[in-house]
């Protein structure tokens, strides 16, 4: 059997870039990079490499300053390097995101116990742009539409790897979690959604108040390490 790192590189791996999208909308799709296949393997070998099960975090889509650019969920060049271990030659920009997501970890121990017990994804696969800006699955009907076949093979996918089923949480509360709620009312992947505020929106829109959304996090996922 495959451990865990295994499957979700290869998962990555079959991802095809050839998606029919709305016109100005243009794909992130970083995975034909070798550099970025190189941090990917690290960080999944060394954070995934044991055949553990693991809790799911759904993201909305990788954006182009975090996974677009490491293939790494929530993680940009700078946390991948200074608290992943794994270092990189990428201009070092932060990202909003993942400076939140990485204070949370910190707040549980160390990212190999926090990655031991949960495993970030996306419910879209790939990221989108429009007009040099990060755009969302949701963002538009037409998009929507014209992906959703893709999210639903992705989540199933995932679901073969040694995932829980109890509880899947939605990084958002909005839309996001919207469309994971309905989703898995039809195909019942998991007892319960749990919705989480989403990062980037507590980072530009709520930084006053950072440490209640991060209270909130560790008082939402702290029954996986019990």
């Amino acid at each position: 059997m495959d451990n865990f790192s295994d499957q979700v590189l290869k998962y990555y791996k079959d991802l095809s870039p050839k998606w029919k999208l709305p016109q100005g909308i243009e794909l992130i799709y970083p995975f034909s990079n070798e550099g970025v296949w190189d941090m990917m393997s690290q960080f999944y070998n060394r954070f995934y490499g044991d055949e553990e099960e693991r809790c799911i975090l759904f993201g909305i889509n990788p954006g182009r300053l975090g996974a677009g650019m490491t293939g790494v969920p929530f993680t940009d060049p700078i946390r991948l390097e200074e608290v992943c271990g794994i270092p990189n030659d990428i201009h070092k920009r932060q990202e909003l995101s993942s400076v939140f997501i990485y204070d949370m970890i910190s707040k549980f121990g160390s990212a190999k116990g926090f990655y031991s017990k949960i495993y970030i994804s996306s419910i879209c696969p790939l990221g989108f742009t429009k007009a040099g800006k990060n755009y969302n699955y949701y963002d538009s009907k037409e998009l929507y539409e014209s992906v959703e076949k893709k999210i639903i093979k992705a989540i199933k996918k995932q679901l073969t790897f040694n995932c829980r089923k109890d509880k899947a949480f939605s990084l958002g509360q909005g839309k996001n979690f919207k469309v994971l709620k309905n989703l898995n009312k039809k195909y019942k992947w998991f007892d319960e959604i749990v919705p989480l505020p989403h990062p980037r929106w507590v980072m530009q829109y709520k930084l006053k108040n950072k440490e209640l959304y991060l209270d909130e996090y560790i008082r939402k996922l702290s029954y996986l390490f019990e």
